[in-house]
């Protein structure tokens, strides 16, 4: 599996000749022009997962890209009249024989004055899991987590537990874009000390990287 981090929580996934891209929100552009694309995943409807003129450029440019959405979002894309699938908690679908499954039905909560969205997290293939903003467990063994580290409804201590309960291969740090550069290495130090020695693997993935696992 390749994996590159565009940004954020925008993730580009090949798998078994597949390219899927994950929540294209306001964080990142590169989804405005890339090519190629199979399937676009989309967590939640907060702007920082999905950015509606980001999702049309994205489709003006892969015409054939099937979206793989909760029925939250699929309200948003309704009124957009943009076609969409919908896989939410325990709901799978294969497509190309690459598995995805969806897990989890709530945002993570952020203050108990602000309404909780829905949130489902996609694993693919068996092998990759990535949450969206929520700690579900999917109860099955995850080979790859894209953890969250950093957000307005976690803090570090519980992206730490978090990975120490699914018990990853490995894993590699999403949702930091409200995160100072300068801090991220920090923040990947803690987890690399907190990680490794109970056998998890936290590989550090900075914007633009790409990476096989």
């Amino acid at each position: 599996m390749k994996i590159t981090k565009y940004g954020h929580c925008c993730l580009l996934i090949e798998e078994k000749g597949l390219r899927i891209l994950t929540d294209p929100g306001t964080f990142t552009t590169e989804q405005n022009t890339v090519k190629n694309i199979d399937v676009v995943l989309i967590t939640h409807e907060h702007q920082d997962h999905l950015h509606i003129d980001s999702l049309k450029n994205l489709l003006k440019n892969n015409t054939t890209a099937r979206i793989i959405t909760n029925k939250n979002v699929g309200k948003l894309l309704d009124q957009e009249k943009i076609k969409y699938e919908l896989i939410e908690d325990k709901d799978n679908t294969k497509i190309n024989d690459v598995l995805i499954e969806g897990f989890g039905t709530k945002h993570a909560l952020m203050h108990s004055s602000i309404p909780i969205s829905s949130n489902t997290g996609y694993f693919i293939d068996n092998r990759l899991f990535y949450p969206g903003d929520a700690f579900t467990n999917p109860g099955k063994h995850v080979d790859i987590l894209a953890l969250p580290v950093a957000g307005p409804w976690m803090k570090m201590s519980e992206a730490m537990d978090y990975a120490l309960e699914l018990k990853p291969r490995s894993c590699f740090p999403v949702h930091d874009g409200v995160v100072m550069q300068g801090m991220r290495g920090f923040a990947g130090m803690m987890a690399k000390n907190i990680l490794e020695p109970k056998g998890i693997n936290f590989i550090q993935m900075n914007d633009g990287e790409t990476k096989e696992f």
